[in-house]
């Protein structure tokens, strides 16, 4: 374990100075910012596989910290640190950044603006994945998101005006609910502080103080009731991130009008920005209220996947079948999280629930890894495809297998990574989360298993329509992948045959986080069990 060490303030600072460099550019070097953000994102990649190597996964705690007073009269900290909750988030970021900025050369105008705003995405993303304290964690939350509302509007294709109105508005709803409830929590605590909110949940005393508050504004309440309003507030926030089904009718319009790069972080990393706050912020900061409503998350998780899978399913659009796709994967790992907050107390007694809920938990935080890894790669190639021929319709192809067969066939193995083939990154993922969720809550998992089949029946069609059969002759010079696209897309194939075939690394790496969890957990879940007489 390394403390007070500078290491995460280099990592998320790094981008924000590239992004500084690029604005400072004079107009006539504008095509130098493609060199300079390409160089910046390489450093940040540089710097988290230092953090990567250095990271002791045998330490459940959090690790790199630094903790210094900022803005005393309100009790924020600059606190930032990671743990296994946060350091494959922190990984994917720089990954597939330096990527995205690779297959950004369709980009030809406002070069300095669009590089500099990815830039300072990604800076923002380091943040939301590090930041430990509310106030400067919102800010990065914030920075993570404006970024990518101009970078949809300015550089989208056509319609992407009104896309990303719609992204930001429902965006901004989210932020509005995260803030005024934890503008609440301040008042009634004192403390913006994460860890000293976890703290506080876990004895009673939280929900007790927030009672306290709205006492004190002539609303009589108790303890529980003001815990859960909080609680809905802070869930929706993340909710419409994640997106969780019914909160998810902004995706498909922006994940299909962004630029190819744009979507790549879209789906790659900024969906899981949601999902990471079920993990820091929900599940440890209100564990009581989502015992008491998990049953609920169930069918919401179960609906998110199988209504996802069904959606792109019935997609003829290429770019929005995928889209789709990505509502329906991250349903798996909202699964997963529920599984760890419903209670046990009425199933078999020879099976070992903490056992089971750290094998969902940590299956849901590999597969935040592992569906940005392989989404991003679809994205990629759709985009590939796009550039090629200005259509993106599953009925415009087939039969490019022929003429493109390297492309055809690193696309089938992006596919059956996220249909979760064995021996790719997809599978083991999906496969702990439906071992830890099966013997919680089966109805749920049972039904899920729908949007596994569907899955393969979208991804299947999308390969048989649009790479095999007979050649479309239209298409008959449509060339096979060049070496800047090899380039950006072969690392991103090799990580889903190195995580499939080896996850322990990956695994070992969340292990003891997801445990605390689960065991930090635990009390909130049985105490749900036993009122409810289960």
């Amino acid at each position: 374990m390394e403390e007070n060490s500078h290491i995460l303030s280099w990592l998320t600072f790094t981008p924000l100075i590239g992004a500084l460099v690029i604005a400072l550019l004079p107009k006539r070097s504008e095509s130098a910012s493609r060199g300079v953000a390409l160089l910046t994102s390489v450093l940040a990649l540089v710097e988290a596989l230092s953090l990567w190597s250095r990271f002791d996964g045998a330490y459940p705690g959090l690790q790199f910290v630094e903790q210094t007073p900022w803005i005393p009269a309100i009790h924020v900290d600059y606190f930032v640190g990671v743990d296994g909750l946060s350091i494959l988030m922190v990984l994917l970021t720089a990954i597939l950044t330096p990527v995205a900025l690779l297959v950004s050369s369709p980009i030809q105008k406002h070069l300095r603006a669009y590089y500099a705003l990815m830039l300072t995405l990604q800076a923002g993303l380091f943040g939301v994945f590090t930041a430990l304290n509310f106030f400067h964690w919102f800010i990065f939350w914030e920075a993570g998101l404006i970024p990518m509302f101009f970078i949809i509007k300015l550089w989208g294709g056509d319609g992407a005006e009104r896309a990303a109105l719609k992204f930001f508005l429902y965006t901004l709803v989210g932020s509005v609910a995260l803030l005024l409830a934890f503008q609440a929590i301040y008042l009634a605590t004192g403390t913006w502080d994460f860890i000293v909110l976890r703290d506080l949940a876990a004895n009673g005393a939280l929900a007790a103080k927030l009672a306290a508050l709205l006492k004190q504004a002539g609303l009589n309440v108790t303890p529980e009731t003001a815990g859960m309003a909080l609680f809905a507030g802070v869930f929706l926030g993340f909710a419409i991130k994640v997106p969780v089904w019914p909160f998810h009718t902004w995706l498909p319009d922006a994940y299909t009008k962004a630029p190819t790069a744009g979507t790549m972080l879209l789906t790659g990393v900024l969906s899981k920005m949601g999902v990471y706050g079920f993990l820091r912020i929900l599940l440890p900061i209100f564990p009581h209220e989502i015992a008491a409503c998990a049953t609920t998350l169930a069918w919401l998780a179960m609906l998110t996947i199988v209504l996802g899978a069904l959606a792109a399913m019935a997609q003829l659009d290429l770019k929005r079948m995928i889209a789709y796709s990505s509502v329906n994967h991250v349903g798996y790992c909202l699964l997963g999280i529920v599984a760890v907050a419903h209670a046990t107390g009425g199933g078999p007694a020879n099976v070992n629930w903490l056992n089971e809920k750290a094998c969902a938990l940590n299956g849901a935080i590999f597969q935040m890894f592992n569906h940005g890894i392989t989404a991003a790669a679809l994205f990629m190639m759709i985009g590939f495809i796009e550039e090629r021929t200005g259509r993106r319709g599953i009925e415009d192809f087939g039969g490019l297998r022929a003429v493109a067969p390297v492309f055809a066939g690193l696309f089938g193995i992006s596919a059956m990574a996220s249909l979760g083939l064995p021996g790719l990154n997809g599978f083991v993922g999906e496969f702990m989360i439906f071992k830890g969720a099966w013997p919680i809550i089966t109805p749920f998992a049972a039904v899920s298993l729908i949007g596994l089949l569907a899955t393969a029946v979208y991804l299947l069609t999308f390969i048989q329509r649009v790479f095999a059969g007979p050649l479309n002759e239209r298409w008959v010079k449509f060339p096979d992948l060049s070496r800047r696209e090899l380039l950006a897309i072969v690392p991103l194939v090799a990580l889903m045959f190195v995580a499939g075939v080896f996850p322990a690394p990956f695994i070992n790496l969340t292990n003891q986080a997801a445990m605390k969890l689960v065991v930090l957990f635990q009390p909130a879940a049985q105490a749900v069990a036993r009122v409810a007489g289960i």
